[in-house]
């Protein structure tokens, strides 16, 4: 089976691209679904640790290994992240208008996750076809297709950014699983 890399992208490399990674790596796992997974911010302090309140958000839904937490180190999204990836899920517009700007070659395989678990066709083609058919370098942006920052926020708000998340990724690996990958 081909196997796709996955860029999740949010601001600071600490919360919301942390998550969806190693949510995303954990179902893709438990499905038997060859993704590589690769998380990485816009606007990034390298080698920074995930914050205690992402770990505490993490563990409160359950469901998710929290075991390789400690080894996450912040990244600023780099043109290797860039030409690796089959697929860039943002987790706002703003991300996407960054790539846009700063990697405009990548344009056609970024998309928000909430975009993404809406409108990606759930046929049998490859996941990089169905992406292809969505002509996601000119469609417009939405900032209502946002998975909002949690942070600055109290515990409450990590966890329900956690919930959100565990949610979309759930509903992304199935939409992967309905077709090949590559």
């Amino acid at each position: 089976m081909a196997s796709l890399t996955i860029v999740t992208l949010c601001t600071g490399n600490a919360s919301r691209s942390v998550m969806s990674a190693m949510m995303l790596a954990q179902l893709a796992d438990h499905e038997g679904i060859s993704l590589n997974i690769l998380s990485a911010g816009t606007h990034v302090i390298d080698g920074q640790p995930m914050g205690a309140r992402t770990r505490a958000a993490l563990a409160s839904l359950g469901d998710v290994d929290i075991s390789t937490v400690p080894l996450h180190r912040s990244h600023q999204l780099s043109p290797g992240d860039v030409a690796k990836a089959d697929l860039i899920l943002a987790m706002e517009a703003d991300h996407i208008r960054y790539v846009r700007r700063v990697h405009p070659e990548a344009a056609n395989k970024t998309v928000t996750l909430i975009r993404f678990v809406r409108e990606l066709s759930p046929d049998d083609r490859p996941v990089t076809e169905r992406l292809a058919a969505m002509s996601l370098g000119s469609l417009s942006l939405d900032d209502e297709q946002d998975v909002e920052d949690p942070a600055g926020g109290d515990q409450e708000v990590y966890n329900a950014c956690a919930l959100e998340l565990w949610e979309l990724c759930q509903v992304a690996i199935a939409m992967m699983g309905s077709g090949s990958l590559g």
